[in-house]
C-alpha cells in the first residue's frame, strides 16, 4: 500500500507539474509581439505601462442633465511601448464616466491606452497596475495558508494550482476550439477534484468517499441544472460578456452550456466542503465506536450534515448575491412590480443558479454520509480480518 501511494504521489506531482507548464507556456507561444516601430492602423489601440508625474488641474465637469463627475488633466511619464520616455498630458473625466473614487495622485502606476484615430490619437488611462497589491495579499493568503495548515496546508495549495491550472489550460480552451461547455466542465471538475482530494487526503477510504460523492452530487447538480436553465427559458445571454463572445467566437458557442458549466464550476468549492466534512464525519465516528453499524453510521452523520446544510446554503445565498450587488441595485431602481423584476434574465439567472447549486450541496449529504458509511464498515471488517489473519499465523508458528 505505501508503493503504490508512493507512485501516485509522483503521478499526481508529475500531472500537476505538466499542467502548470501549459498554462504558462501557453500563452507565450502564442504570444506575437509586434516588430518595434511598426505602426498602428487606424482603430488599433497600445496599451503602455505609465506614472502619475503631476496632477496639472482638478475640479468637476457638469456632463448635462444635473450630473457632475470629477476631472483631471494629468501629466505621465511613459515607461514602455511606442511612447517610452515620453511624459505626455492626458485628461480623465471629460469624456468617459468615473467614480468619485478614481481620482489620480503623483506616483500612481497605471496603463495608458493610445487608441490610433484617422487625424490623431486619443490617449486615455485604461486602469491601475495591480500587480503590487495582488502579489502581496496572494503572498499573505499562502503564507498563512502554510504557517497554520503546515503540510496539509501546503498540499491544499498545490491542489488549488491545479484547480486554476485545469481551468484555464483544459476548460477554457475546450470551450472556445467548441466543445460542448458542460461535458468539459464535469469532465474539468472531476479531474481537479480527484487530485486536489488525495493530494490533500491521501490514498484511503475517507478520500474515496468524498470523491465519489462528490462525483455523484456533480452529475445531479448538472442534471438539475440543465432541466431548470431549459424550463426557466433562459438564453444565457444576461452577461454583456455573453454578446461579446459571440462576436469573437461566432453564433456557434453555447450560452446556456457556458450558464450550465459557471453552475456546475461554481458550486465545486462548497461542494468539497460538503463531502469532505460528511466523509470525516463518518470515519470519526467509526474510529470512536467499531461496533456501529452502516445505518448507525449513516443516521449520526446525518445529524452532522444538517447543521452543515444550514450554513453552506447561506454562504452560498450570499456569495452570489454578494457577486452581482450591482446587479441587484440596478434593478431596485427600476419603478416596477417585485414580479416583473424577479422575471428579468439577469436576476432569474442568479436565482437558478443559486438554488440548483443549493439543492446540489443539499442531495451532497445523504449521498456522501450513505457512501462513507459503506466504506467505513468496510474498512472496519477489512482491519478485523487482517488482524485474525495476523493473529492465526502467529499461533501456527508458535505452534511450530
Amino acid at each position: 500500500m505505501q508503493k503504490l501511494e508512493r507512485w501516485l504521489a509522483v503521478g499526481l506531482g508529475g500531472l500537476i507539474l505538466l499542467t502548470v507548464a501549459l498554462l504558462v507556456a501557453g500563452p507565450l507561444l502564442e504570444r506575437r509581439a509586434a516588430p518595434v516601430g511598426e505602426e498602428l492602423a487606424p482603430g488599433e489601440t497600445e496599451t503602455m505601462a505609465a506614472c502619475v508625474v503631476e496632477v496639472v488641474e482638478e475640479g468637476t465637469v457638469d456632463l448635462g442633465g444635473g450630473y457632475t463627475q470629477p476631472y483631471q488633466q494629468l501629466l505621465l511619464r511613459v515607461e514602455s511601448g511606442s511612447l517610452a520616455g515620453q511624459e505626455v498630458l492626458v485628461e480623465e473625466g471629460m469624456v468617459n464616466v468615473v467614480g468619485r473614487e478614481r481620482r489620480f495622485r503623483p506616483g500612481d502606476r497605471v496603463y495608458l491606452a493610445r487608441a490610433v484615430g484617422p487625424a490623431e490619437d486619443r490617449l486615455y488611462i485604461s486602469d491601475y497596475r495591480r500587480t503590487g497589491p495582488l502579489f502581496w495579499i496572494l503572498a499573505l493568503f499562502m503564507g498563512l495558508v502554510v504557517l497554520v495548515g503546515r503540510g496539509k496546508g501546503l498540499r491544499s495549495l498545490a491542489g488549488t494550482l491545479f484547480s486554476l491550472a485545469v481551468i484555464f489550460a483544459f476548460v477554457v480552451p475546450q470551450i472556445i476550439a467548441g466543445r460542448d461547455p458542460v461535458a468539459v466542465s464535469i469532465a474539468g471538475s472531476i479531474l481537479l477534484l480527484a487530485v486536489s482530494t488525495y493530494l490533500i487526503y491521501g490514498w484511503n477510504p475517507k478520500a474515496h468517499a468524498a470523491l465519489m460523492g462528490m462525483a455523484l452530487s456533480l452529475a445531479l447538480t448538472g442534471v438539475l441544472a440543465g432541466l431548470f436553465v431549459g424550463w426557466a427559458r433562459l438564453s444565457g445571454l444576461a452577461a454583456e460578456e455573453s454578446g461579446y463572445l459571440v462576436m469573437e467566437l461566432g453564433s456557434g458557442i453555447s450560452l446556456r452550456g457556458l450558464l450550465l458549466g459557471g453552475i456546475i464550476i461554481g458550486s465545486l468549492g462548497v461542494l468539497d466542503d460538503i463531502c469532505v466534512g460528511q466523509a470525516s464525519a463518518v470515519f470519526e465516528l467509526v474510529n470512536a465506536n467499531r461496533d456501529l453499524g452502516w445505518v448507525d453510521l449513516f443516521r449520526r452523520s446525518l445529524n452532522i450534515g444538517r447543521d452543515h446544510i444550514a450554513a453552506m446554503v447561506n454562504t452560498l445565498l450570499l456569495a452570489y448575491v454578494g457577486a452581482s450587488m450591482p446587479l441587484m441595485l440596478v434593478f431596485t431602481l427600476y419603478q416596477e412590480s417585485l414580479v416583473r423584476r424577479l422575471n428579468r434574465e439577469p436576476i432569474a439567472e442568479e436565482i437558478v443558479r443559486t438554488l440548483v447549486g443549493s439543492v446540489g450541496l443539499v442531495l451532497a449529504v445523504p449521498v456522501t454520509s450513505l457512501i462513507a458509511s459503506l466504506l467505513a464498515r468496510w474498512a472496519v471488517r477489512r482491519g478485523e480480518a487482517g488482524k485474525q489473519g495476523s493473529r492465526g499465523a502467529e499461533e501456527q508458528g508458535s505452534g511450530g
